[in-house]
């Protein structure tokens, strides 16, 4: 149990305008033994009033997508690159990611994921630290080194980004069968085993 204690932040308040209005760190949830890490950019509403990462309408795309691809929410961790929640659901800003960096970078060497999933452009542009593309580029894997250590990170859309825009919807659901085939868990999708 020591192991998953040391991936929660239990005070912080490294960032002062968001630990003024935050309600609660929204830490990662999850096997401290996923193979998936799943990142997102911050919680939002739902999440800062629940205590959970991608509760909301995006949490739902998110898990239809996990189990259409063989895999349930109890599977993958789910995390963001800041844990408190941005007022007015603004994205964080430089200094705020860089803040909450390293309690990123300890939750992903303890879990040791065979891959690193990214929510979005936040959090591909701040893990790859490039600008990224991401409607280009989903689906994609990189190698880059994270935590003194290379990983292998894969390229998504945001969950959001089908509901606003229904075309991204099939790149969104082959990037998350890409992710547990990584895994090794594409095997139960409806796509079959190979």
């Amino acid at each position: 149990m020591g192991e998953m204690e040391d991936l929660d932040v239990i005070e912080c308040t490294r960032c002062p305008d968001l630990a003024a209005c935050r309600s609660r760190i929204v830490n990662g949830v999850g096997p401290a033994d996923a193979d998936l890490l799943f990142v997102g950019e911050g919680p939002g509403a739902n999440e800062d009033e629940q205590g959970e990462p991608f509760v909301g309408r995006s949490g739902t795309v998110l898990d239809d997508a996990l189990r259409d691809a063989g895999l349930a929410r109890s599977d993958v961790r789910i995390t963001n690159c800041v844990r408190c929640r941005p007022p007015e659901n603004r994205d964080p800003s430089k200094e705020e990611l860089e803040n909450c960096r390293e309690y990123l970078e300890r939750e992903i060497d303890l879990i040791d994921p065979t891959a690193i999933v990214t929510l979005g452009k936040v959090p591909s542009e701040h893990l790859l630290e490039r600008d990224v593309a991401v409607t280009g580029e989903a689906g994609n894997t990189v190698d880059c080194e994270l935590g003194g250590q290379t990983r292998t990170v894969l390229l998504s859309v945001h969950p959001a980004a089908t509901l606003y825009d229904r075309s991204q919807e099939e790149a969104f659901e082959a990037t998350i069968q890409r992710a547990a085939d990584l895994a090794g868990s594409g095997g139960q999708s409806t796509l079959g085993s190979f």
